[in-house]
């Protein structure tokens, strides 16, 4: 049996400190009405949605202790349920701006994907935004 590269006199949280937890959620499909040309109004189209969340917390050991990742899908839905949305850009500022409810989130990097945008001479088109609370 190996041993530890870890001594067993020093607990974990006195050899770094965590700054920043990194959240995340990555290929979220998201149904949601959305686009500016008449095709596109009365019917939902597949989004896919990429967050990343800078958060401040450390020595996370239960998920009170940080941001559940399942609030980023919840809020995307919740957004895509409030009805048609002209733009990608709206969509993911808005979702930043959800993310945002939970005071410990610092950062949110959104990314919004159409896949049937561009088809079949793209996989896809959409936008990233970053926001950064102020």
């Amino acid at each position: 049996m190996a041993a530890s590269p870890l001594p067993d006199t020093a607990p974990a949280q006195d050899l770094a400190r965590v700054i920043v937890t990194k959240v995340f959620v990555r290929g979220l499909k998201v149904d949601a009405q959305i686009g500016v040309y008449d095709h596109e109004h009365g019917r939902a189209q597949p989004l896919l949605v990429d967050v990343e969340l800078d958060v401040a917390a450390s020595h996370c050991e239960r998920l009170p202790d940080t941001v559940n990742y399942e609030m980023i899908g919840e809020a995307a839905r919740a957004i895509a349920a409030q009805g048609h949305v002209d733009l990608v850009e709206t969509f993911a500022e808005r979702l930043a701006q959800a993310c945002f409810f939970d005071h410990r989130v610092t950062r949110a990097r959104v990314r919004v994907e159409k896949p049937l945008a561009l088809a079949p001479h793209a996989a896809a088109a959409g936008v990233e935004i970053t926001a950064v609370r102020s």
